[in-house]
């Protein structure tokens, strides 16, 4: 990862009331060159579950986020990977102001599922492809509820 990439996208966010990132070294160090400290590590799980999803399987498919929908549905052990990443990033959500942001790092292969999980109810294939490095989505949560979520890409590649 190109450090004055991270620090691009980085600019580009609102300041975050608190960042939480996955357990390897690359996503704190992406947070850092991002300009955000890191106020916690979880070690989740992967998002690769055997049989499921091998891993970068999402980088085949023409439409991951609709796929991974299909498989929440059909893989209780996907379905508790997701929901798994979920309860982290609502618990984050717990720990800032309304209106405020919460910032979550993680791998590609992971965020996807987590990302349809959370909005289960939308046309998934208008996401696009999968998630690149410094690519994310903005979330927005009414009442704990994940109400809409926005495909965030650099600006530059």
């Amino acid at each position: 990862m190109k450090a004055w990439l991270a620090r691009a996208s980085g600019d580009l966010l609102p300041p975050a009331g608190y960042v939480l990132t996955g357990p390897d070294r690359r996503h704190v160090e992406t947070a850092i060159a991002m300009g955000y400290p890191v106020d916690e590590t979880v070690l989740w799980p992967s998002g690769y579950v055997s049989g499921v999803v091998e891993h970068h399987d999402q980088w085949r498919w023409e439409y991951p986020f609709q796929r991974y929908a299909e498989l929440l549905l059909s893989s209780p052990e996907l379905h508790g990977v997701a929901q798994t990443h979920l309860n982290h990033w609502l618990r984050a959500l717990d720990q800032i102001d309304d209106g405020a942001t919460a910032l979550v790092i993680s791998s590609g292969g992971s965020i996807e599922p987590v990302l349809v999980a959370a909005l289960p109810d939308c046309d998934h294939a208008e996401w696009g492809a999968a998630l690149h490095q410094l690519e994310g989505a903005t979330l927005t949560f009414v009442g704990g509820k994940c109400t809409a979520v926005s495909i965030r890409r650099p600006p530059v590649r």
